[in-house]
Order: C-alpha cells, then sequence, then structure tokens
C-alpha cells in the first residue's frame, strides 16, 4: 500500500525504533556490491506477469519454480527453470491455467515444493476474481518427481477454496458471513508445506475468502480422501482481518512445532501447532500506537530466526523498514503482547523491502525496486547492510502496469514502489540465491563467503524455511553437515 510522503514519514518515525540502517542504493555504474556475483539472468517475457519463486533444496534437482501472475497479459500459471545448465538457466516446462484469458485477479502468484513418499510434488496458488473462471480454486499440485524429463510431470489435484469469491456472487448471505473479506478473490495467497515432527507432510494455505489459514495433510489429499484432508485451521485472534503470509518451524528447545503469521489487519501471530489440530496461542506482535494501527497492523511477510526468539517482519507501505522484534518477553509470558521492534533495515528509506528469508546471521531480501538485498542480524538491535545487486534498473515510482497499459511507456513517480523483485529463496547446500523481478524475469546469485548454510555453524539451531522431507524437523535441527 503506497501513502504519500508526509503520512509516510510521520509512520516511519512513530513505529521505527531509533536506530535504522538505511543504505543508499548502488549507482548507475555499479549495479550490485562487490561480494555478489550473477551466476544465471533469464527474461522471462512481459513485465508484470512475474511474481514468486521456489528453489528445490537437492543439489541432483537444479529446478526453480517461478510463478505467473496476470499482468497485461492473461497467462496465469509457473515456469520450472533448470539452472545448471550451459550459458546459466533454461526454462525447461510452463504450465498455464486452461483459458486463461477468460480469468480475471492476480493469477498465480506463490508455489511450494514438498516431498512425501519418495515422490515430489509442486503446489501452486491461484487468485482468481469471480468475474472470470476459477474464482473458487485455492491450488494446483503438480507431481514433478520425473524432472527434467517434463513429459513425466502431472496434475494430480486440485484444492478449492471454501467460502470463496464466487460463492459470494451467487449466494448474498454468504457475503455477510464472511464480513469484510467480501469481495475478495477466492483463492490463496499462499501456501506453505511443513514436514511436521509427527511424521505428517501437511500444508498451510490462507484463504483470501476467510480469516483463517488452513492446514492440509497432503498425504490424505494425494489418496484421494479430500473430505479428511482438512485437518484443522489456525485462527486470526479475535478475527480481525486474514492471514496474508507465515512461516512454520520447529523449535527443538521446545520440542514444539510452531507457526508464524502475518495477519491484516492484526499483527504477527505465534501458535504452538505440536497438534496441529487444536493450535494454541503463544504470544503477539501488535501496535502500541493507535493513530496508525490501520497500517502498521497490517501484518505481511513474517521470518522468525533459527532458534525462534527473533521476528522479522514487514509491513506493506511505502516507507516501512523490516522491523525485528525480540518475542522472549512474551514467549515467557512477561507481556500481553509485543509492542516494540528492537532494531530495523531498509535498504533506501523512500522503497519497501518485502519477501525475506533469513539464514542466520543473513536477511535475504527482495526489495522491490532495490532488487537483492542482503543485511546481518547477528546483533538485531543494529542490522547492517552486506551485499546487495539491483534486478530492476527502471524508473523509481513508476508502478505496476495494468492490462492495457504500455509497459515501456511507464513514467517515474506515478505509480507506487510495488515494481522490481518480488520473490527470493536460497538454496542451503551450496549458497545460491535467486530472485524473481516483476520486470526483468529468473536470477541467481553467489555471495562471497557464503558457499552453504547450516545454522550450528553459527551457533543456531539448523533450522530455516527448508524442510528435511526425509528425517523430518528434528532430523534437520540436528544435522551438523
Amino acid at each position: 500500500m503506497t501513502h504519500n510522503l508526509a503520512s509516510g514519514v510521520l509512520l516511519a518515525i512513530l513505529v521505527m525504533p531509533s536506530r535504522v540502517l538505511s543504505q543508499s542504493p548502488p549507482s548507475s555504474q555499479a549495479p550490485g556490491s562487490a561480494n555478489i556475483h550473477v551466476l544465471a539472468h533469464l527474461p522471462l517475457g512481459r513485465p508484470f506477469t512475474i511474481a514468486g519463486i521456489e528453489v528445490e533444496q537437492d543439489l541432483a534437482r537444479p529446478y526453480a519454480y517461478v510463478s505467473r501472475k496476470i499482468g497485461g497479459v492473461r497467462e496465469p500459471g509457473f515456469d520450472i527453470v533448470q539452472m545448471k545448465v550451459p550459458g546459466g538457466a533454461r526454462v525447461i516446462y510452463s504450465w498455464r491455467i486452461a483459458n486463461g484469458e477468460l480469468h480475471d485477479g492476480l493469477g498465480a502468484v506463490e508455489g511450494k515444493y514438498f516431498k512425501t513418499r519418495g515422490r515430489y510434488y509442486y503446489v501452486e496458488c491461484t487468485q482468481f476474481l469471480p468475474s472470470g473462471p476459477d474464482a473458487d480454486l485455492g491450488a494446483v499440485v503438480f507431481d514433478v518427481t520425473g524432472l527434467p524429463d517434463r513429459r513425466t510431470i502431472r496434475e494430480v489435484g486440485r484444492i478449492m477454496a471454501p467460502n470463496s469469491a464466487r460463492a459470494a456472487a451467487t449466494d448474498p448471505t454468504s457475503a455477510q458471513r464472511r464480513g469484510s473479506s467480501a469481495g475478495l478473490p477466492g483463492g490463496f495467497h499462499n501456501v506453505f508445506p511443513y514436514k511436521h515432527s509427527d511424521g505428517r507432510v501437511i500444508m498451510f494455505a490462507n484463504t483470501l475468502s476467510g480469516t483463517d489459514a488452513r492446514i492440509y495433510d497432503m498425504n490424505l489429499f494425494l489418496s484421494g480422501d479430500s473430505a479428511r484432508a482438512l485437518i484443522g485451521t489456525v485462527p486470526v485472534p479475535g478475527a480481525t482481518g486474514r492471514y496474508h503470509d507465515y512461516y512454520v518451524g520447529y523449535d527443538p528447545a521446545t520440542h514444539q512445532d510452531k507457526f508464524y503469521g502475518g495477519a491484516q489487519p492484526g499483527g504477527y501471530f505465534v501458535f504452538d501447532i505440536t497438534k496441529p489440530e487444536v493450535p494454541k496461542l503463544l504470544t503477539s506482535v501488535t501496535v502500541g500506537y493507535p493513530a496508525i494501527t490501520s497500517s502498521f497492523g497490517r501484518g505481511h511477510t513474517v521470518t522468525p530466526s533459527p532458534d525462534g526468539r527473533w521476528l522479522v517482519t514487514e509491513t506493506e507501505y511505502q516507507y516501512a523498514p523490516l522491523r525485528i522484534f525480540d518475542l522472549k518477553p512474551g514467549l515467557e509470558g512477561k507481556v500481553p503482547t509485543i509492542t516494540q521492534p528492537v532494531g530495523a533495515w531498509t535498504a533506501r528509506w523512500k522503497g519497501l523491502p518485502h519477501n525475506h528469508e533469513i539464514r542466520w546471521p543473513y536477511v535475504f531480501t527482495s526489495a522491490y525496486e532495490d532488487g537483492l538485498q542482503v543485511f546481518n542480524i547477528m546483533d538485531p538491535t543494529n542490522p547492517y547492510t552486506v551485499g546487495n545487486y539491483d534486478t530492476y534498473a527502471g524508473p523509481l515510482q513508476a508502478g505496476i502496469a495494468t492490462a492495457g497499459q504500455n509497459e515501456g511507456s511507464l513514467i517515474a513517480n506515478t505509480g507506487g514502489v510495488l515494481n522490481g523483485a518480488w520473490g527470493v529463496d536460497v538454496r542451503n547446500a551450496d549458497g545460491i540465491i535467486v530472485i524473481s523481478d516483476q520486470v526483468t524475469g529468473f536470477w541467481a546469485f553467489t555471495m562471497d563467503g557464503f558457499d552453504h548454510w547450516n545454522g550450528h555453524e553459527w551457533g543456531m539451531p539448523n533450522v530455516s524455511s527448508v524442510q528435511d522431507w526425509d528425517n523430518g524437523p528434528e532430523g534437520a535441527a540436528t544435522k551438523t553437515g
């Protein structure tokens, strides 16, 4: 959400801690810092059709998945990029939804892969409006075990979003039941497959037509038992909004599986989901300034440190830094909710850092107009930039073109900052960093001194968004190499 300069500065003053480190973007002569190296750059076609990115972690499977949204052309779906090829990377498979030209909405915006029973799967989220088909479609699941042979890829099922926007169009009472969610597309904005400590592969999905995050048992879904696949939900406390993004991870110190969700409005909430059917609220991060609740309360992307103490959060408005919170007082029951960040970071005060991945002590972020940014949070009260690369290099505040606009004629300072780098991911085994840029396509990088990641080498649990699909979270947390 973009605000005018005066309101943005006011919000920054009110909610940021006293010390916020901001660095100027690289000059036009140097697109990035000397320690960041481009491995591959692959344009993916029309600008503004490029969304999230996911990279597989097995070195024997060098595949990245790039979601394709609706932007000037209605061809929502995803591409599979093979990274280890002469020249750096190439698209080896593309899927587009049938009758894409009839669809409205964001399209396909995020996807994740998972492994179960020896096979690999990819899940693509969809968000479509009731003005076209598939408004009640949440996600499409594909078996991708046979890669790189694209002939073996097959769709294995679709997950439908309950209380969808299509239902609102045909049932007037459904909009009343859904409250503030009425009129939103009925699909999923994001999914998070997770290897639970009880051995199950479960997946969290946030429906845009409801307030909660829904939990699916993916083995039940794949076996065709859709009726029992939905095993629970994680509510937004007080039902004040809906979840936008979330992270799920294991805490080896407490032996708990934990859900971290950003709700808009509402804030950020941490649940114990060791028994996913009965989640228990552990603590929350909420604003202490009533005058700005409407903006700061829009919890967006959220990622904890490997030990679950520090929480890096994003709020989707211009001038917003990534704020860092100490969850310890809340987890110990010393305060009812966390209201003050201990640190904050931004690449450029007029910009907006967005999605992020933590590989302690580094935070890798896709910072829209500022491209790839990497900062260090070894001291969460004093974060500092360690690397960057400008994947976008276009006009600032040009905004995102909509259908019918000529992307080549965008003028600076007319359309907000939601442009450029969208998604980011990191492959732990060799430290490759990938970025999906809405304008320039797929990028792969290396960073000097970061050739792999294991949390134990930094005095932390070996816990990140990466899952140990074979051994489970306890295996990942204790693995030393």
